[in-house]
């Protein structure tokens, strides 16, 4: 398997460094600590930090700057952030008024995120994304997984952060973010880790992987390939029979690529989410497609759907200038 690496264990490092090169306009980076900061920080006003394994980019890394994160920590390939790369993320952008954490719900990250938080000096508070509908919720199980509606959630609470609204403000509309965000994900094929060199799984050209998550683990179930429309309905119906019900008909469809996943692709699923969305009878209003919360060279979708109330909807029209996302600037 052929990469545009140097040597695998300098990847991350170096995917960083280059980074920073081409956004310098709006990050900053701490090459030994290992994490990206804004530029310019704003006294008085929440900080949002949040961090993963790398490899899921541009997740967390490219949606630092205005309108959404302060700081990203990043660990090696599909491995948590250390809690002192963390620490010193809060410590960097902390500027006076508490500091909002988000986690993805994977167990390294939890955990190694609140003992980052234990050993903080600041006020700190966690929202824990938890959008996956393909795990099984029981007594086995760590609960559902955080994966492409992680980026909604950094989206809307960092525009609220950037309005300067309060900690007891933003934990409330996080924690209503996340409970009203669904997704669920299909891979036509498994990713590569560079240190590896051969995918961590194996398709046969028929077949499809539902309910992968963003780390190159397999899913819940194999099944033959099917079309577009097909893949769009079940999806849909399967997010769907999770979501909270609400009178609310609006809603927010990501269309996220795992990687590898060519535009003209994702911009088909779209059509056909649209179509099976509309089906259910509600309102898609606002639409997001392209490779946001990946998994290295997976290819593959996941289909997101956030259901809209006028705060949400206000708050993912407002600006953001980072180097994944921006508009309205």
């Amino acid at each position: 398997m052929k990469k545009l690496i140097n040597k695998p264990e300098d990847i991350v490092a170096e995917s960083l460094e280059g980074l920073a090169i081409a956004h310098s306009d709006i990050l900053l980076l701490q090459p030994g600590a290992r994490f990206v900061r804004r530029r310019t920080l704003e006294r008085g006003k929440v900080a949002l930090v949040a961090g993963g394994g790398s490899g899921h980019d541009p997740l967390h890394a490219g949606f630092v700057g205005r309108g959404m994160l302060d700081a990203a920590c990043m660990g090696e390939i599909f491995t948590s952030p250390t809690p002192d790369q963390i620490v010193a993320a809060v410590n960097a952008v902390e500027m006076g008024a508490g500091t909002l954490l988000i986690v993805k719900n994977y167990d390294g990250d939890v955990m190694n995120f609140d003992m980052a938080a234990e050993l903080c000096g600041h006020v700190l508070y966690k929202i824990l994304v938890t959008d996956d509908v393909s795990i099984p919720i029981d007594g086995r199980s760590t609960g559902a997984r955080g994966v492409a509606g992680t980026l909604i959630v950094e989206k809307i609470v960092g525009a609220a952060a950037e309005m300067g609204c309060p900690l007891d403000h933003l934990v409330p509309l996080g924690e209503r973010v996340v409970v009203n965000t669904k997704s669920m994900g299909v891979a036509l094929t498994s990713c590569t880790v560079p240190a590896n060199r051969t995918p961590t799984f194996e398709l046969n050209s028929d077949e499809m992987e539902l309910g992968v998550g963003i780390h190159g683990e397999r899913g819940q179930a194999r099944v033959k390939l099917q079309s577009a429309d097909e893949i769009a309905r079940h999806l849909v119906s399967t997010v769907l029979e999770r979501h909270p019900v609400s009178e609310t008909r609006e809603v927010l469809v990501l269309i996220n690529g795992f990687g590898a996943t060519p535009l003209i692709e994702l911009n088909l699923m779209a059509r056909s989410v649209d179509q099976a969305v509309r089906r259910a009878g509600l309102r898609p209003v606002r639409y997001l497609v392209g490779n946001y919360v990946t998994a290295l060279d997976m290819a593959g979708c996941s289909v997101s759907i956030t259901r809209l109330d006028d705060e949400l909807k206000m708050l993912w029209d407002a600006p953001v200038h980072t180097p994944a996302l921006r508009w309205g600037c």
